[in-house]
């Protein structure tokens, strides 16, 4: 038996760390002991990993460099006696994998999800650095295996595993009561949004594309589910673009299912991503998607079979495809059942902790 530690910069509710849940939940217990460890803090999904009886540490990192987060980090790894410690984003793939090697772990796995564009030179530095420091680098789509060998990590590091998503049914709602609830007629049309409010989503791309809309679709209605640091600056635009009435900023939210189950589509406008949770999650919920053509985007969204995909920053095009869909409800059915196929052939669970199951156990026995 394997003793695996998965160490992830916070359990907030956004893609990778949904995806670590899945893998520290999901690995069978008679070949794998699962620990878990947050390098900064912790967050709603450790009742998650509590519940399946997954322990979890916390680092208690404080500053972008802390020396001594770095030297508790080896001193767990090293008091735990991991056989393979697996990292999660910049943060922790940075500490961990050289807490690990000062640990002397046999088996390092690096785990990115994503296009990184926004790393510059310091942070590229720091990859390459510390390529050859794990046993394998995975990416959770080509594209973003990719983008890693152009940032020089050797081939024999490069590995590519999709993530996966539970196979869960969508939760039943009362749509009329979540569109009262968010303020809106019970006839509107709702598209949702849900993920981060920074830079790579370019959700001032999707406020521009409902102005385009607004008085040709006058029934159409948005929610924003997330937070970040364009926040303020993006409920100023939907300000000078006459949207406050039809697009309602609601933060973080730990019911998105049921969001995006009353929801008519989903929208994904971002510049770069490495395969989007949240696309997986709509298609199998049968929900229509319109995305940008973006890395790893265009590994899930099959262009119009399971939703729309159009170019990065093109509004009046974003906005066609909005309006293709929402005024052909049987096609958006057909999508949305297409989707769903999708991912349940493709996408599942089960197939990406199967797939990382394997390669511990690889790596392991090659050492």
């Amino acid at each position: 038996m394997l003793k695996v530690l998965q160490l992830i910069p916070t359990l907030d509710r956004s893609g990778a760390e949904k995806q670590m849940v899945l893998l520290a939940t999901g690995l069978p217990r008679d070949r794998f002991q699962v620990e878990a460890a947050v390098l900064t803090r912790s967050g709603p999904l450790e009742a998650d990993l509590a519940e399946a009886g997954v322990p979890v540490a916390t680092i208690g990192k404080r500053r972008k460099v802390d020396p001594f987060a770095l030297g508790r980090l080896t001193r767990f790894i090293k008091a735990g006696k991991f056989d393979v410690v697996q990292t999660w984003i910049f943060a922790a793939n940075t500490y961990g994998r050289i807490a690990a090697r000062q640990a002397r772990v046999p088996v390092v796995v690096t785990t990115e999800m994503a296009v990184d564009l926004w790393k510059g030179r310091a942070e590229r530095a720091v990859d390459r650095r510390l390529a050859t420091w794990c046993d394998r680098l995975v990416g959770n789509s080509r594209a973003v295996v990719e983008f890693y060998r152009g940032l020089g990590v050797p081939d024999d590091r490069l590995e590519m595993i999709y993530s996966g998503i539970a196979d869960e049914p969508a939760p039943t709602v009362d749509r009329a009561a979540v569109l009262a609830e968010l303020g809106f007629p019970a006839d509107a049309i709702l598209i949702l949004f849900a993920g981060r409010l920074a830079a790579q989503k370019r959700v001032g791309d999707l406020l521009k594309t409902l102005d385009l809309l607004q008085q040709i679709q006058p029934d159409l209605r948005t929610a924003i589910a997330g937070d970040g640091p364009l926040r303020g600056e993006l409920e100023t635009l939907a300000g000078h673009y006459d949207l406050v009435e039809k697009v309602r900023f609601l933060g973080h939210r730990d019911d998105v299912p049921r969001l995006m189950s009353a929801a008519d589509l989903v929208v994904l406008p971002s510049e770069y991503e490495g395969l989007p949770n949240v696309v997986l999650e709509a298609m199998n919920m049968g929900k229509p998607v319109v995305a940008t053509a973006a890395p790893g985007t265009t590994e899930v969204v099959v262009d119009g079979e399971t939703g729309l995909l159009t170019p990065i920053n093109d509004a009046p095009n974003m906005a066609r495809a909005v309006r293709a869909l929402i005024r052909d409800p049987e096609r958006s059915r057909t999508m949305g059942e297409a989707g769903r196929a999708r991912v349940r052939a493709a996408f599942t669970a089960d197939a990406m902790v199967a797939r990382f199951a394997d390669l511990y156990e690889r790596l392991a026995a090659s050492k």
